[in-house]
């Protein structure tokens, strides 16, 4: 009665108490209804999100989820064996099996002259599909749920089948997300583009992408103002000869990742653990997507890799069921997790935090001093300045979130922002205060000849030397010079950052923290973007974590930060319905022997074993 209300049926309800005590009698159309109603009137974007939170997707409970009548459903494709599809039974297959049943339909003389052409035209889109390693994907799946890197397959597919000559492609990192196995079946898909008479502009760090390469421009030699200058260019060789250039040492061998001399170890060995183990995170009974009813066992106080091949299950055992399920275990989050059993020893964690590579922020007004907490320290320091005390400033003066100090004009941003109807917003500098952010009787405060505008222009290794002596705000920019990003200006918006540049700043709060172990980080393909000198940086971060006490869960592809992990959990065999199984567990040496997996093949050869 309370959610779904009482329908026609007057209901009495008492409200109000003594003398002002009422009672009615009327219809309540329910809570659900009500809700309904605010989110269909709702106009501003935070409420709209708040009650979105409330909701949960669910199919519809007339069609199934199959979007059709059931006049349109009652069509079907009749293959020889007897097996009956209708268009929603055909979409719910993989690319893979898709094809598979369209190779069977097996066409007699007058069918084949109706819908040969249609046949054959299906079957090219589904093969180019599976050349760029997309054969787990479902005919149905909804775009919103794909990654960068398979979006940009998909549409990598649709130009090899267009067959055209003389195009220039530009492709953004196409290795985001693939397995190396599947990394192989993509460089040959760029070489067939190639040999189709096309031009083909690839920006990558994958070592195999870079060595397939015809022509390679190396740029750098360092990252922001230290790069910008081409440092080498030609054949593979010609840039692993160039002295100046850091991809080519990497290529020739000369600089590497080293193997850890020594591993983290389980706290019980793995053949002991059945049930709830001291040492041990399990998950049981995780069946969500592709996987199969499996157990998965990861050891605490480790660097644990999650491994398999493209849509193997990695994301839906990580994300969508281990981390959904302690973020409402510790922090009563609303988020349903996928179908699983238990999670058993997650007592045994005090925190959990997900360092993803999400914006930090999505306005200019974001910066990495802001998000470190590096900003607050550098402001109390400015409203101590002796002529700061004589005009009165406190720490909020100097803040561009607040009146009083700020710019007016543009409010503390710096720009100012042009909307652009049908398209992206621009923004442009202020032209009051010329992109300072604040007015002029704030910057005539000055510390040791500096004002806050000329700190928020400092590169992070500036102000690092700058504010030596002011231990609040070093321990904070040195944790970011730690995991590489001495490069950045400390007033650099959120906005341009990248997501390998935002995740570093993730990793440098957490590292800047004082204490703190029993602590669970999920990181998902944390290598996106970077360079293998960031990937090495990355690493020795990661090992700090892992070294406080803290656990770590991986997913990877890149087999450099593969092979430097405690533990491996390496899902497959492959992708879709052939995958969501356990094919090997443990330590990187033990994996490599494992015949059925194909991490272990590649790490094998890596590791030289």
């Amino acid at each position: 009665l309370l959610l779904h209300g009482s329908g026609d049926r007057a209901i009495d309800v008492e409200f109000g108490a003594g003398r002002t005590r009422q009672k009615l009698s009327k219809p309540f159309e329910g809570l659900l209804a009500q809700l309904e109603h605010l989110l269909a009137r709702a106009k501003g974007e935070s409420l709209r999100q708040r009650l979105k939170a409330l909701q949960n997707r669910r199919p519809c409970a007339r069609c199934g989820g199959a979007r059709l009548r059931p006049e349109m459903l009652a069509v079907t494709l009749v293959l020889p064996t007897g097996e009956e599809f209708n268009i929603h039974d055909l979409c719910a297959l993989t690319i893979g099996k898709a094809a598979e049943v369209i190779g069977r339909l097996g066409l007699t003389g007058k069918e084949e002259a109706i819908a040969g052409e249609v046949i054959e035209e299906i079957a090219r889109r589904l093969a180019f599909l599976r050349e760029v390693g997309l054969d787990y994907l479902t005919l149905d799946r909804e775009s919103g749920t794909l990654s960068g890197g398979e979006a940009q397959r998909i549409r990598l597919a649709t130009q090899i089948g267009s067959g055209l000559a003389g195009v220039l492609y530009v492709l953004d990192e196409p290795s985001i997300g693939l397995h190396q196995r599947d990394n192989e079946r993509l460089i040959a898909t760029l070489k067939r583009l190639r040999d189709l008479g096309n031009s083909v502009l690839v920006v990558e760090h994958d070592h195999d992408t870079i060595a397939a390469a015809d022509h390679i421009i190396d740029i750098g030699p360092g990252a922001g103002p230290l790069g910008g200058q081409i440092v080498a260019q030609g054949t593979l060789t010609e840039v692993a000869a160039a002295p100046q250039s850091l991809t080519g040492r990497y290529l020739s061998d000369q600089l590497r990742i080293r193997v850890p001399t020594k591993r983290n170890h389980p706290l019980t060995p793995r053949a002991l653990v059945a049930g709830p183990s001291e040492g041990w995170l399990s998950v049981t009974g995780a069946r969500e997507n592709n996987l199969q009813n499996i157990d998965a066992h990861f050891p605490l106080g480790c660097f644990v890799c999650v491994t398999g091949v493209s849509g193997s299950g990695k994301s839906t055992l990580v994300n969508d069921i281990l981390r959904a399920a302690l973020a409402r275990d510790l922090y009563r989050a609303k988020e349903t997790p996928g179908a699983h059993g238990a999670i058993l020893g997650a007592g045994q964690l005090h925190r959990l935090v997900v360092v993803d590579q999400s914006p930090i922020g999505r306005t200019p007004r974001s910066n990495p001093a802001t998000y470190t907490g590096a900003f607050g320290p550098i402001r109390e320091l400015f409203s101590q300045v002796p002529a700061a005390r004589v005009r009165g400033y406190d720490a909020g003066r100097f803040s561009f979130n607040v009146k009083g100090g700020r710019c007016e004009h543009c409010e503390g941003d710096g720009k100012l922002k042009v909307e652009m109807h049908f398209l992206a917003d621009v923004y442009v500098t202020c032209d009051t205060c010329q992109g300072r952010r604040y007015n002029r009787e704030t910057l005539e405060i000055t510390y040791k000849g500096k004002n806050i505008a000329d700190v928020l222009g400092m590169t992070v290794d500036e102000a690092l030397s700058f504010f030596r002596a002011v231990p609040k705000v070093a321990d904070k920019l040195a944790t970011m010079q730690e995991v590489g990003l001495g490069y950045l200006t400390l007033g650099q918006a959120a906005s341009t950052l990248s997501g390998g540049e935002a995740q570093r700043i993730k990793l440098s709060t957490e590292l800047s923290k004082r204490g703190g172990s029993k602590t669970l980080y999920i990181l998902d393909e944390p290598t996106t973007g970077l360079h293998v000198s960031d990937v090495d940086t990355l690493l020795q971060v990661l090992m700090k974590l892992r070294n406080a006490g803290n656990t770590l869960i991986v997913i990877e592809h890149n087999m450099d930060v593969i092979k430097c992990a405690d533990w491996i959990l390496d899902l497959g065999p492959d992708g879709g319905g052939k995958g969501g199984r356990i094919v090997a567990e443990g330590t990187p040496e033990s994996v490599c022997a494992v015949e059925t997996s194909h991490t272990g093949q590649y790490l094998r050869r890596l590791l030289g074993l």
